[in-house]
C-alpha cells in the first residue's frame, strides 16, 4: 500500500470507531519534524490505549528527551482498541505513530513501556499490527530494534524471547548513549548483531539472546551465563544523580480528549524511604533523590503556562515525604489560588498529612482523600513495615472531616504473608472506626455526603522485595477472604471493592517467571488475549488453555515459595540493594520486627555502597544517613 493511499484509509475509517480522536495526532504541543538520511526514527509505544498512556509521565519525559535531540525523531504509538483493530487488519493497515501517521515497522526503534506483566499480549499484538516478527531471532536486518523499560523489566525473563534490549533503570541517560552508538553502527556497515553486541557494553542494557539459562530437574535455574565477551555478567541499573539537573520537558503534549491522569502531574522527587516490603518500587528506584523547591516552582510554572491545565499532582511514590511539602503546597496555592488552579497528591502516607496541608488543598478543590492502611491489624502492619498506626490514620481522616471532606477511600491487601482471619475483620472495624470519626465532628463541621470505599487489592510476591520468595495464596483463598470481608461490611456508608485474584495469579506468575514463560505468552496471544487488565477483556480460559498447550505449571511460579539459595530469575540484576538485605528482611517481617525508614537511620541495605562513587545531589542516603553508615562500618 502506498503511503498516501495508506493515510487515506486510515481516514476513512476513523469514522467507525469510537474515539477516532486518539488515533489522528496533531495535539497541542506535539511533535513534528522534517525528515532527513541522518534522521533517527523512535517510536514510544505503549502497551494501552491512549487515555492510559498519555497519563504516563515517564513517556512525556522521554518524549520531550529524545525530540531535543536535532537528528531524532521521537513519536508516540499505542494499543489500538478492539474495533480500531479490526478495520485496521480489514484494510490491511499497518500500526503507525500519531506525529507522522508512518507504519513503525519503518522506524530504527520501538520502544515500549511495561508498567505492567498484564500488558504483555498488548506488546505482541503491537508488533504483529505492525508486520515485524515477534520473536527477536525471527527479525530481519532491516526490522526496528526493540527495546522494554519500565517496572516490569526488573524481571525481563518472561519476554526475553520478544525484545532485542532491555533498559535496566532510568533512562535519561541510557538513551542517549545508546543513540551515540546507533550513529556509530549506521556509519560502519556493520550487521544487526554487531550492533546488539555494541548496545551490551553500555551499563544498564541487556541484551536476552546473549545468555544461557540452564534448568535442574526440579525446575528451577541451574546457571545463567553470557554467551558472548560484550555481554556482561551482572547488569548494575542506571539512576539519575541529580534531579535538578537532568532533563525535564519544558513542554507537554495536551490532549484533546480526556485521559486518565488529566491534570499536569509534576516529579517532585524519586525513591521512597519507608521500606514496605510488600514494594517493588521502594526498592529498586532507591536512592530517594528530591528536587529543589525553586526548580519545582520555577518548572510547573512553565509548564501551566505552556499548557493550560488547571491542576497540578505532585507525583512521586510518596508526596507527603518531600523534605519541603508544606512550604511547597503553600507556595503553589498563594501563587495560583486566583486562577482556581488546584493541587493534588496523589501518593500521601497516613502519617504525612497535616491540617496545613488540608486547608491549603481545599482553597481550590475538595474531592476525596485516599489514605492507604494496606492491613487490617498492627501486627499485619509490622509484618509488612508499614510503620503507621491506627490512631494515626483516624487523626488524619478526622482532620480531613472537620474540614468538611466526605469521602475517603481506603487501600489494602488480601493475602499478605502470615494473614488471618482476623486481619481480615480489622479491615472491616478499621473502616466502621472511620465513619464513627465522622459522627464525632459537629454537624455544622461535616460533609453531609460521607462515604468511605474500602477496596482490597490482591498481594502479589514482586521481585526485589523481601517477599520474593513468598508464595502467593490461591484463587479459591483470595474469593473466599474477599467473601469473608464483604460480609462483615454492613454499614450503608462504606462501600467495597476487590480485585480479580484470577488477575493477579497471573501477575504473580509473570512477575517472577522465567523465559520458558514466553511459549505460554505467545500461545496465549494466538488463542486471542489481548488487555488482559480489562475486566470486561480478561479471559483466564484461554490462559488456562495455553498453560495446558505449552505444559506448563503456573503454580510453580505463583504459589510456590522460594528456597533461599535458589538462582531467582532476576539475580544477575543489581540495584544496589542487596539479596542479603531483603533476606533479612523476610526474616524480621515473619518475627514481626520493624525496620526504620531512610528519614531516620540507615538499614545498610547495600545503595550506599552502590551509589558511593557517584554525586548524589539531594539524596537521604547520602546527605543524611552517610554519616550513620560510616560510624556502622566503623
Amino acid at each position: 500500500m502506498k503511503l498516501n493511499n495508506f493515510k487515506n484509509e486510515v481516514n476513512q475509517i476513523l469514522s467507525k470507531v469510537k474515539k477516532p480522536i486518539t488515533y489522528t495526532g496533531n495535539e497541542v504541543n506535539s511533535i513534528h519534524k522534517e525528515l532527513t538520511e541522518d534522521t533517527i526514527r523512535f517510536a514510544l509505544a505503549f502497551p494501552d490505549i491512549y487515555e492510559v498512556g498519555m497519563s504516563h509521565i515517564g513517556t512525556k519525559i522521554l518524549y520531550g528527551l529524545l525530540n531535543s535531540y536535532e537528528d531524532i525523531w521521537a513519536e508516540r504509538v499505542f494499543a489500538p482498541w478492539q474495533d480500531m483493530e479490526e478495520l485496521m487488519i480489514e484494510k490491511g493497515i499497518p500500526l503507525y505513530a500519531l506525529e507522522s501517521m508512518d507504519p513503525i515497522k519503518n522506524f530504527d526503534f520501538i520502544g515500549f513501556s511495561l508498567q505492567y506483566e498484564m500488558s504483555y499480549t498488548n506488546l505482541l499484538n503491537m508488533l504483529k499490527l505492525s508486520h515485524i516478527a515477534l520473536q527477536s531471532k525471527d527479525r530481519l536486518e532491516s526490522d526496528p530494534i526493540i527495546i522494554a523499560g519500565g517496572p516490569c523489566t526488573y524481571n525481563p525473563e518472561p519476554l526475553a524471547d520478544f525484545i532485542d534490549i532491555f533498559v535496566i533503570g532510568e533512562s535519561e541517560e541510557v538513551l542517549p548513549e545508546l543513540m551515540d552508538a546507533y550513529r556509530e553502527w549506521k556509519k560502519s556497515g556493520l550487521s544487526r548483531q554487531d550492533f546488539l553486541k555494541r548496545a551490551a557494553q553500555i551499563e544498564g542494557i541487556y541484551v536476552p539472546q546473549f545468555y544461557n539459562v540452564e534448568y535442574n530437574g526440579n525446575g528451577t535455574i541451574k546457571s545463567f551465563t553470557p554467551t558472548v565477551v560484550q555481554a556482561k555478567p551482572i547488569i548494575k541499573k542506571r539512576f539519575i544523580k541529580d534531579l535538578n539537573n537532568t532533563y525535564y520537558p519544558e513542554n507537554l503534549i495536551v490532549s484533546y480528549t480526556q485521559t486518565v491522569h488529566d491534570r499536569l502531574s509534576f516529579e517532585i522527587f524519586r525513591g521512597c524511604p519507608h521500606g514496605c516490603r510488600f514494594c517493588q518500587a521502594g526498592q529498586i528506584y532507591k536512592p530517594v533523590r528530591e528536587k529543589s523547591l525553586n526548580r519545582i516552582m520555577d518548572n510547573i510554572d512553565l509548564l501551566l503556562k505552556n499548557t493550560g491545565y488547571e491542576e497540578v499532582s505532585l507525583a512521586s511514590l510518596s508526596s507527603g515525604d518531600y523534605s519541603n511539602i508544606e512550604t511547597l503546597i503553600s507556595n503553589l496555592m498563594q501563587k495560583y489560588e486566583d486562577k482556581k488552579i488546584g493541587v493534588s497528591l496523589p501518593s500521601l502516607r497516613i502519617d504525612s498529612l497535616s491540617i496545613d496541608m488540608l486547608k491549603e488543598m481545599e482553597k481550590v478543590k475538595r474531592s476525596s482523600i485516599t489514605l492507604a492502611p494496606e492491613a487490617g491489624t498492627q501486627r499485619l502492619r509490622d509484618v509488612i513495615n508499614k510503620n503507621v498506626k491506627e490512631e494515626d490514620l483516624l487523626n488524619t481522616v478526622s482532620l480531613a472531616f472537620n474540614e468538611g471532606w466526605g469521602r475517603i477511600k481506603l487501600y489494602f491487601m488480601t493475602g499478605l504473608p502470615t494473614e488471618t482471619d482476623k486481619d481480615i475483620e480489622g479491615i472491616a472495624q478499621i473502616a466502621q472506626k472511620v465513619v464513627d470519626e465522622y459522627f464525632k465532628i459537629p454537624k455544622e463541621n461535616r460533609n453531609k455526603n460521607i462515604q468511605v470505599i474500602v477496596s482490597t487489592s490482591c498481594f502479589v510476591p514482586k521481585p526485589f522485595t523481601p517477599f520474593q520468595w513468598v508464595g502467593q495464596i490461591n484463587t479459591e483463598e483470595f474469593n473466599r477472604r474477599q467473601s469473608y470481608l464483604k460480609s462483615l461490611i454492613k454499614n450503608r456508608r462504606i462501600k467495597y471493592n476487590w480485585h480479580e485474584s484470577t488477575l493477579s495469579y497471573l501477575e504473580a506468575v509473570f512477575a517472577r517467571g522465567d523465559r520458558r514463560l514466553g511459549k505460554v505468552l505467545q500461545r496465549a496471544f494466538e488463542l486471542g488475549c489481548r488487555f488482559d487488565s480489562w475486566s470486561d477483556c480478561f479471559e483466564p480460559e484461554k490462559w488456562e488453555q495455553a498453560f495446558k498447550d505449552c505444559e506448563i505449571n503456573s503454580d510453580f511460579y505463583a504459589l510456590r515459595q522460594r528456597d533461599a539459595s535458589e538462582i531467582l530469575p532476576w539475580d544477575f540484576i543489581d540495584i544496589g540493594v542487596t539479596k542479603d538485605f531483603l533476606r533479612l528482611e523476610w526474616e524480621k517481617a515473619l518475627l514481626g520486627i520493624t525496620s526504620t525508614n531512610c528519614k531516620i537511620g540507615c538499614e545498610q541495605c547495600g545503595i550506599i555502597e552502590f551509589t558511593k562513587d557517584n554525586l548524589i545531589k539531594n539524596s537521604l542516603c547520602l546527605n543524611k544517613d552517610l554519616k550513620n553508615y560510616d560510624q556502622s562500618q566503623n
